[in-house]
C-alpha cells in the first residue's frame, strides 16, 4: 500500500514529472494522428484503386482481342473470341458460381482534342470502352459520376437536352465565326414550277433524320483547369461543358493506322484522384469497337467474385488455366497496383518507427529525471529500507512510478491525439487562415477534406508501446535504489 501513496506523492509534488508526462503525451498524440491520417489516405487510395479495376482483372495486348489457346499453334491464325463466348467459357468452369458479374471493356491509348478560348487543346489520355451497365455491377463506376451518380437508372452516354442545346448552339456560333451560314438563293421562284416535287415539310417525325450524337465522359481534372487568379486564390474554370464536342484518336487495326471520332461531352468522371481524373476518358464499348475496327472484340474483362478475399487466389489459378498464354495477363487490382500499395505500407512504417523516438526522448527523460530523485532521496530510501522495506519494495516504488507516468501521459495523449484527429480539417483550416499557406493543396490531392480513419488497434499499440519505454527506461533508477545499502544511506546524509 505505501508503494501507491509514495508513487502518488511523487506525481503530485515532483515538478520535473510533469516533463515526463507532457513528452508521452505529444510522443501518443502525434503517433495517433500520423497513424490515423495515413490510414486515411491509404483507405481512400484502395477504395479508388478497387473501385476503378474491379476484383480481378483479365487483359491482353492482343489488338483483336483474346482467341480460342487451342485453335492453331499459330498465334496469328486462332480464331478470335467475342466477349459472349469468353463469358460463357468462364461461366461455364469451376469459377462460375464465384462470380457476381463479368463485364467486357477495350483500354487503349488516345489524344484528346477540344477547343478552349479559340485555342486547340491537345492532351494524351487512356481511352476505356464500356458498357454502362455491366461496368456498373462490377462496382466503381456510377458512384463517381458527377451527374448520374445519384439517378435511380443505370448510367448511359446520352445526352441531356441541356447538353443537345449547348451542342447545337457551338455548332451556329461556329458557322457563323468562319462565315458558314448557308444563304438562301434569292434568283429562285418562290413558287415552285408545275410539275415540280413539292418541298418536303421539315416537322419533327418528317425529312432526314439527325444522325446520333455520341457521348463521352471524361476525367473532372481533365476538364477543367485549376490556376490561382491575381490575388493567389485557386480558380476552377470548366473547360469543357456538356455539349461540347471533342475528338478522340487512337490506333486501330491489325496495322495499328490512326483513327479517330467525335463525341461530345455528357458527364464528368470524378474519383477524386489526381491519376484517374486526369488521364480516363470513357466512351461506349461499341461505339469504340466500331472505331478501332474490333467488331464485337474487348482487350480486358472486370470480374466482381461474390467473396474476394476468400476467392481470390482460387478464381486467379483457374482463369490462368483458362487462358495460359503469356499475352493474357490475369490479376487481382491488388497485384495491379502492387508497388504503389507496397511503397504506401513501407512509407507507413518507416514514420512510425521515426516518430516512435518522440516517445524515446520521453523515455530518456524520465531515466534523467528518475535518476535525479534517486540521487535527491538517498536518505529517504535509506530510512524506508530500515524500517523493514525490501529492495524488491523500494524497486517497486520507482517502477510503479514510471508506469504511473506513462499512465497518465498515454490516457492525455490518446485524449488530445482523437481531438486533433476529430477535428483536423477545422484545424487545417485555422491554421491557413492564419498563416496564409494551404497546409493541405486541393489541387494536389484533390480530396474535399484530409481523410482519416482510427484503428483502435492502432491506438492501443501506441499506448502498450509508450507505457512500456516508460516502464522500461525506469527499470536503471530503480535498481539502483533497490541496491543502496540503508546504513551507507545514512551515513551519507
Amino acid at each position: 500500500m505505501y508503494k501507491l501513496l509514495l508513487c502518488t506523492r511523487y506525481l503530485q509534488t515532483r515538478y520535473l514529472a510533469f516533463i515526463c508526462i507532457i513528452s508521452v503525451m505529444l510522443g501518443v498524440a502525434t503517433l495517433i494522428v500520423v497513424n490515423a491520417v495515413m490510414s486515411g489516405f491509404s483507405t481512400k487510395l484502395k477504395d479508388r484503386l478497387h473501385g476503378v479495376l474491379s476484383d480481378v482483372i483479365i487483359d491482353t495486348d492482343r489488338t483483336d482481342g483474346f482467341y480460342v489457346p487451342d485453335d492453331n499453334p499459330d498465334p496469328d491464325k486462332r480464331r478470335a473470341l467475342t466477349p459472349d463466348e469468353i463469358i460463357a467459357k468462364i461461366k461455364a468452369g469451376p469459377v462460375g458460381d464465384k462470380i457476381e458479374a463479368i463485364t467486357p471493356t477495350i483500354e487503349t491509348f488516345a489524344i484528346l482534342q477540344f477547343r478552349y478560348n479559340g485555342t486547340v487543346v491537345a492532351k494524351p489520355v487512356r481511352l476505356i470502352g464500356v458498357d454502362p451497365e455491366g461496368r456498373t455491377s462490377v462496382g466503381g463506376f456510377k458512384e463517381y459520376l458527377e451527374r448520374q451518380k445519384d439517378e435511380p437508372k443505370s448510367p448511359n452516354f446520352d445526352l441531356t437536352p441541356e447538353a443537345i442545346q449547348r451542342h447545337e448552339w457551338n455548332v451556329k456560333q461556329f458557322h457563323r465565326e468562319n462565315g458558314n451560314v448557308v444563304q438562301p438563293r434569292r434568283d429562285l421562284p418562290l413558287i415552285p414550277q408545275p410539275g415540280a416535287i413539292p418541298e418536303p415539310k421539315m416537322d419533327i417525325d418528317v425529312g432526314v433524320p439527325k444522325p446520333k450524337l455520341n457521348g463521352v465522359i471524361p476525367g473532372y481534372s481533365l476538364a477543367h483547369f485549376r490556376y490561382k487568379d491575381k490575388n493567389g486564390l485557386m480558380v476552377e474554370e470548366a473547360a469543357l461543358k456538356p455539349g461540347d464536342d471533342v475528338i478522340l484518336t487512337t490506333a486501330g487495326g491489325q496495322e495499328l493506322k490512326p483513327v479517330w471520332g467525335t463525341f461530345i461531352v455528357t458527364d464528368y468522371l470524378k474519383t477524386e484522384m489526381s491519376e484517374y481524373d486526369q488521364s480516363f476518358v470513357y466512351v461506349s464499348l461499341d461505339q469504340l469497337q466500331r472505331i478501332r475496327g474490333m467488331a464485337d472484340r474487348a482487350t480486358a474483362f472486370q470480374i466482381k467474385l461474390k467473396n474476394y478475399e476468400r476467392d481470390k487466389e482460387f478464381v486467379s489459378k483457374e482463369l490462368r488455366k483458362v487462358f495460359p498464354h503469356g499475352d493474357v495477363r490475369i490479376a487481382t487490382w491488388e497485384e495491379h497496383q502492387g508497388p504503389l500499395l507496397s511503397a504506401i505500407e513501407v512509407e507507413r512504417r518507416i514514420l512510425n518507427v521515426l516518430l516512435f523516438m518522440i516517445i524515446g526522448v520521453a523515455g530518456f527523460s524520465i531515466l534523467a529525471i528518475f535518476t535525479m530523485i534517486v540521487s535527491e532521496k538517498y536518505r529517504d530510501i535509506g530510512i524506508l529500507k530500515s524500517l523493514g522495506a525490501s529492495s524488491t519494495g523500494v524497486m517497486a516504488i520507482f517502477l510503479g512510478y514510471g508506469l504511473l507516468l506513462g499512465t497518465v501521459g498515454c490516457a492525455l495523449g490518446t485524449a488530445l491525439g482523437l481531438f486533433i484527429t476529430r477535428y483536423i480539417n477545422e484545424i487545417e483550416a485555422f491554421l491557413t487562415r492564419m498563416t496564409g499557406a494551404a497546409l493541405f493543396p486541393k489541387d494536389v490531392y484533390y480530396f474535399k477534406e484530409i481523410p482519416t480513419n482510427i484503428d483502435p488497434l492502432s491506438v492501443v499499440a501506441v499506448n502498450a508501446g509508450a507505457i512500456l519505454i516508460s516502464t522500461v527506461f525506469s527499470l536503471l533508477p530503480a535498481w539502483r535504489a533497490a541496491m543502496l545499502h540503508p546504513v551507507r544511506a545514512l551515513r551519507s546524509e
